[in-house]
């Protein structure tokens, strides 16, 4: 079992590889996604975290999936063109991913063994489920779809006050 967020790579949207150890140090804020949901305005205000706290150290880190509702059917240049047209993206995101069951990407079956939802559940309920990564790369607390981005900020302040 990994040790740390710092175990695992990903693709980037471009498809290119994406080793999270890029990002040691760094607090992180890991995002499922998805562009046609009642929460893809959450786009807005992840951007602005990332905005507002990017030269701190903090990165939004965003996991299109498609397992809720088939709301993020595209491919990932369709998604990226979306995302940047009507939302100004320009946080990291990754190719599109699984997050629940046998195909699940392996970083979000860390993710949710390491901070499980309500009653211990380990899958992920829905799109815009947000882990908070502290600068050791340890989950710190995992938030429910309908916590909204700007809701975060202390968290995130807390976080970046912390030692790596």
């Amino acid at each position: 079992m990994a040790g740390s967020i710092y175990d695992f790579e990903a693709h980037s949207i471009a498809g290119k590889p994406a080793h999270l150890s890029t990002q040691r140090g760094k607090v992180l804020l890991i995002v499922n996604t998805a562009s046609a949901c009642g929460f893809t305005p959450q786009f807005n205000g992840l951007e602005g975290l990332w905005n507002s706290y990017r030269d701190q150290g903090f990165v939004v880190v965003g996991f299109p999936s498609n397992e809720f509702g088939g709301q993020d059917p595209g491919s990932n240049e369709e998604i990226a063109a979306f995302c940047s047209t009507n939302y100004g993206v320009s946080f990291p995101m990754m190719s599109k991913v699984e997050v629940n069951g046998s195909r699940a990407h392996p970083l979000w079956k860390w993710l949710t063994s390491q901070a499980p939802g309500l009653l211990g559940s380990q899958s992920i309920k829905w799109n815009f489920t947000k882990f908070l990564v502290g600068r050791d790369g340890r989950v710190i607390k995992r938030y429910a779809p309908t916590d909204t981005p700007e809701s975060l900020k202390k968290d995130i302040e807390a976080a970046l006050a912390e030692p790596a």
